[in-house]
């Protein structure tokens, strides 16, 4: 079960950041009406409210480098959590920031995932 959702979870991780870089609209798909995110401390939730935030952010590009993804069973059910680390590649600027993010994956009935729960941190200092 853990080497199916290290499997999962960079898979996941793979597409979710391919998708954040180069078509952000299309994240709306990843979530549920029952899916929170917590970005940067703001709580919000459900589908319509997560991809409105994702798509207002203040810039259309980036690049996202992953250095570590961590990913764990996390109930009989079948559910992932992902703790994914690395760094956010904006244009024209020198250097990067450093950011966390943890998923938390549930099962479908068609056996795909969707994206319960959501935190996103930059990482100061």
């Amino acid at each position: 079960m853990e080497e199916q959702a290290e499997m999962v979870g960079r898979a996941f991780v793979d597409h979710y950041y391919h998708l954040f870089d180069t078509e952000r609209a299309s994240l709306s798909s990843l979530y549920q009406p029952t899916s929170m995110l917590s970005f940067e401390g703001q709580k919000i939730f459900g589908v319509d409210d997560i991809t409105s935030k994702l798509n207002q952010l203040p810039f259309d590009q980036c690049k996202h480098l992953i250095s570590t993804i961590d990913s764990q069973p996390s109930s009989p059910a079948g559910g992932i959590v992902v703790f994914v680390s690395g760094s956010l590649q904006l244009p024209g600027e020198e250097h990067h920031l450093r950011f966390s993010q943890m998923f938390h994956l549930i099962p479908t009935p068609q056996g795909s995932f969707f994206l319960q729960n959501d935190i996103f941190r930059l990482n100061y200092g």
